[in-house]
């Protein structure tokens, strides 16, 4: 498989890390506090899923660390999956990726922030859907005129989205609870959770840490992947980790346990206790600045793929399509916005809640895929001779991967029963896949090219 040229490799450690960080924090740290708060007994419990959560990311990231160093390459995890069990089942990723799991998760995103900037400045009926829509345009656009430029601007949006998490601590850390701060009760004393009330809420934690893996797909683009790669994934890991850390404390700061289960826009609810009035609209800032950091690194990494698939697929060859000047795949941006779009107009008029229907959408196909994912690290093992040159080797192997493909297995289920009817569906757009893909495998030449 080919990547672009060395010449085209422009991303240093930071521009990686300012992509990891800024797809992982977003908006889930707003809106799932609540939610893990009811599945937990104490706030003992509340902190330390938060912080498991952070360990599963960190084992995760320390998998993709090897599979990235190893073979570096834009295609990512189709890369890793066509070399381990060929071609058809990594042409089945690069469609569900295309059609559920990377185009619905930026939609997802792309109605969060359109549902805040709807409130700064209103655009009628359908203004969440407009704003959506415009955000999933210029930030395409603004990857299609080039990598430095859409770089530049992640970098940007971290740094914005990294202050606002922060202010949220500050604030929780040195005001009090207000008249306006649910009063906490006999329930904020420690109680027993069951087993699977705990695993829901790790379900919760973990769509929260969710996007850490896209930096797999800055490896064919990163300054000596071999070596950098790692120091992405273990340095990005711990500031996500600390941020979500500090944010959860003061969470318990100012609302306690009870609190923070019965606050419904909790961030929202924070700043205006220690801001007023403007505390709503400062919190709209924060969470499109984060929206805004997803949506750009998601879109950025997610054409990658399509890219990658281009170069393998004779009859996609169009998808490889590379700008020299831009230094970036075009064609391939054009058409998961396309796609992405048609999925914001599909959320738009379906029933329900547009976000709720995304993340149902996408989870059980992510975290299927993801298994598989983690268990080619096992193969690649087998397969290959011990003394294969590995820049970097997972810590406890085989302890290590095989305890995050029994987490993803785990969330697989989870998931599947947590979204019901929109899990299914995503599940069954992937199976419409599969005859395109044994159509388009018998006649590619090669699924898989040595770096």
């Amino acid at each position: 498989m080919n990547s672009p040229s060395p010449t085209q490799s422009r991303l240093s450690v930071i521009d990686g890390i300012a992509v990891l960080v800024g797809v992982v924090v977003g908006i889930g740290i707003f809106g799932f506090p609540p939610l893990v708060a009811m599945n937990v007994g104490s706030e003992l419990q509340y902190i330390g899923v938060w912080l498991l959560g952070g360990l599963v990311m960190l084992i995760g990231a320390l998998c993709y660390a090897e599979l990235g160093s190893t073979y570096p390459s834009s295609g990512g995890e189709y890369h890793y999956l066509s070399r381990a069990f060929g071609p058809r089942i990594g042409m089945l990723f690069a469609w569900a990726r295309g059609t559920v799991i990377q185009t619905g998760a930026i939609a997802a995103v792309a109605f969060i922030y359109g549902e805040y900037a709807n409130n700064i400045l209103p655009l009628g009926e359908y203004g969440i859907a407009i704003h959506a829509a415009i955000s999933i345009l210029v930030l395409t656009a603004l990857n299609i005129v080039g990598t430095r430029e859409s770089k530049r601007a992640q970098i940007l949006f971290t740094v914005l989205a990294i202050v606002g998490v922060l202010a949220l601590s500050i604030a929780g850390f040195t005001g009090e609870a207000g008249s306006g701060a649910p009063a906490a009760t006999a329930s904020d004393t420690s109680t027993t959770a069951s087993l699977g009330a705990l695993g829901m809420a790790m379900v919760f934690v973990l769509l929260t840490y969710g996007g850490w893996n896209e930096t797999a797909y800055l490896s064919g683009e990163l300054r000596d992947p071999q070596r950098n790669l790692s120091r992405v994934l273990i340095l990005g890991t711990v500031i996500v980790v600390a941020l979500y850390f500090c944010v959860n404390l003061a969470y318990l700061q100012i609302f306690g346990l009870q609190g923070i289960r019965d606050s419904e826009a909790i961030g929202a609810q924070l700043l205006g206790l220690t801001l007023g009035a403007q505390g709503a609209v400062v919190f709209s800032l924060i969470v499109c600045c984060t929206a805004l950091s997803t949506i750009n690194g998601s879109i950025f990494t997610g054409a990658r793929v399509y890219y990658a698939l281009g170069q393998d697929e004779p009859g996609l060859r169009r998808l490889a399509a590379w700008s020299e000047r831009a230094s970036t795949p075009v064609v391939a941006l054009v058409i998961q916005g396309v796609i992405t779009l048609g999925l914001v107009a599909f959320g738009t008029f379906s029933h329900g809640n547009a976000v709720h229907t995304m993340v149902a959408y996408t989870a059980p196909v992510f975290w299927l895929f993801m298994f598989l994912i983690a268990l080619s690290l096992f193969i690649f093992r087998r397969r290959e001779a011990p003394d294969t040159p590995r820049a970097f080797r997972v810590p406890l192997y085989p302890v290590t991967p095989a305890l995050f493909c029994l987490v993803c297995l785990g969330l697989f289920y989870s998931s599947v029963v947590y979204a019901g009817i929109g899990g299914f569906a995503g599940l069954a757009v992937l199976a419409t896949g599969v005859p395109f893909v044994l159509l388009s495998s018998n006649g590619a030449r090669s699924a898989v090219r040595e770096q």
